[in-house]
């Protein structure tokens, strides 16, 4: 296998494998609220503007020659009012996005192994969040050897499931909900196309390839949306009216033991990996950006979520939607301006700063009902 081989296969699974995360399950409940024609809508519209995004960001990074993250960027082309939006927007989407990894990831955890070991709900929470923990402690190389092969898990999991389940498989479902929710699939979906805050990382992977690095991208956006089309017709197709905010949970009511513990891995699996890629770009943050030493860092960055879900912070839905409206609406928004300050002029720069900006807005008036 040739170097650039090499790198597009891990560069791709680390940025693929983190962007297929917990907004995975949610989105069969969405297509049951909205409609799956909306829904699709939806992948296809933000699909394309968040390959458009990632790449303007690729740009702003192969030309600021610096191991920082979005906001020392901001700090560099935008100033000290761009670098204090960022650390907002980028810190607490990422605590936010953590966070929901942990209540998915240890209910998943939960669901395999407590038939087994027993104990209490709690047990499997703090287990999920050390390993986490530890993960992020030791870095990227730590997983990116094995996200490879986890988004390859990921796609057979599913096919078999599909064979196995497939007699219980009803396409009428799929059509059999009503778009009276336009708005609401738009943070979530984008929540679940967003992989922006990996980046700088994989910038550093792939070393000063812009032609491998964009491929790389498109890639990374067009395969989890495939694979999520794959995962919705399951669920929603076996459960209808049944499926549940967190997917797997109505699945149980349909399927085998066997099948069942399948996807759970699968689960635990899609949300751990998310879980460290994503908490190891915060410690950076905190290291690089804002100075704190390397150990402080790790530990504000694993601390902040698991306080966060002790005081009853654990609507999974609730938090991605918020994140993906507004925390990652201010992200791209501050890419677009860097990108124009890099970059010169660009027709695309304010119609999607426009759809951005009225995604922020919404979501922040649901979230206030």
């Amino acid at each position: 296998m040739n170097a650039n081989k090499k790198k597009f296969i891990y560069s791709f699974s680390v940025l693929s494998g983190t962007i297929i995360g917990v907004g995975l399950f949610s989105l069969p409940y969405i297509v049951i609220k909205s409609g799956i024609l909306v829904t699709l809508g939806y992948f296809i519209f933000l699909g394309i503007i968040a390959i458009i995004i990632h790449r303007f960001f690729a740009e702003v990074a192969f030309k600021t020659p610096n191991f920082l993250r979005l906001p020392g960027f901001a700090k560099i082309h935008l100033g000290p009012t761009g670098e204090k939006t960022a650390i907002f927007s980028t810190t607490l989407g990422l605590f936010g996005a953590i966070l929901a990894y942990l209540i998915v990831g240890s209910e998943f955890l939960k669901s395999l192994l407590m038939p087994i070991l027993g104990g209490s709900d709690i047990i499997y929470v703090f287990c999920y969040f050390f390993l986490g923990a530890l993960f992020v402690y030791f870095g990227i190389k730590s997983i990116s050897k094995i996200e490879f092969f986890g988004i390859i898990i990921f796609f057979f999991i599913l096919i078999i499931v599909f064979f196995q389940s497939k007699s219980a498989i009803d396409f009428n479902n799929l059509f059999s909900t009503k778009a009276s929710n336009f708005f609401f699939p738009y943070g979530p979906i984008l929540f679940s196309l967003w992989g922006a805050s990996l980046i700088p990382e994989i910038e550093e992977m792939i070393g000063e390839n812009k032609d491998l690095l964009k491929k790389v991208i498109s890639f990374s956006i067009i395969v989890p949306i495939l694979i999520y089309l794959l995962f919705i017709l399951i669920v929603v197709g076996i459960c209808g009216s049944q499926t549940t905010e967190s997917a797997l949970a109505g699945l149980s009511n349909f399927l085998g033991n066997g099948t069942m513990n399948a996807l759970l891995l699968f689960g635990i699996f899609a949300t751990f990996t998310s879980f460290v890629t994503l908490g190891l770009t915060l410690k950076k943050i905190f290291w690089y950006d804002m100075g704190i030493r390397k150990n402080v860092s790790w530990l504000i960055t694993c601390l902040v979520p698991l306080v966060l879900f002790l005081i009853g912070l654990r609507s999974f839905i609730n938090i991605i939607g918020l994140v993906g409206g507004v925390m990652v609406g201010i992200d791209a928004v501050l890419i677009l301006l860097m990108y124009k300050k890099v970059n010169g002029k660009s027709i695309l720069i304010y119609p999607l700063a426009i759809v951005f900006i009225i995604g922020i807005i919404y979501e922040i008036i649901y979230f206030i009902k």
